[in-house]
C-alpha cells in the first residue's frame, strides 16, 4: 500500500516540484520499484524540459511549434497517466525514459 501512494505522489510531483521529490523519494525509500519511478520521473521532467526549450528555441522559425504543442501537452498528460496506473497498482513506465533505468 505504501508503494501504491508512493508511486501516485511521484507522479503528481510533475505538477507541483518535479526536481525535488523525486529525488527525496530515492533518497528514503527502500522500495526498488519507488527508486526505479523516481529516477524515471526525474529522467522525464529533465528531457522534456530540454526538448520544450529546444522546441520554444526554434518556434520563432515556425519549425519547431509543432513540436512545443507537443511536448507541452506531454508534460501535462504523462504525468496523469502515471497518476492513473499507479492507483490502479499497474506497472508503467514513462515513455522515452522507461527503457534507459
Amino acid at each position: 500500500m505504501e508503494d501504491k501512494w508512493s508511486k501516485v505522489i511521484i507522479h503528481a510531483s510533475a505538477f507541483f516540484a518535479p526536481v525535488l521529490v523525486p529525488i527525496l523519494f530515492f533518497l528514503i525509500s527502500s522500495d526498488e520499484a519507488v527508486k526505479r519511478l523516481s529516477i524515471q520521473a526525474l529522467l522525464f521532467q529533465g528531457v522534456m524540459w530540454v526538448l520544450v526549450t529546444i522546441s520554444g528555441i526554434l518556434s520563432w522559425i515556425l519549425i519547431g511549434l509543432p513540436f512545443l504543442l507537443v511536448f507541452s501537452i506531454m508534460l501535462i498528460v504523462v504525468p496523469i497517466i502515471g497518476i492513473v496506473k499507479a492507483l490502479n497498482e499497474t506497472e508503467w513506465d514513462y515513455p522515452i525514459v522507461g527503457n534507459w533505468v
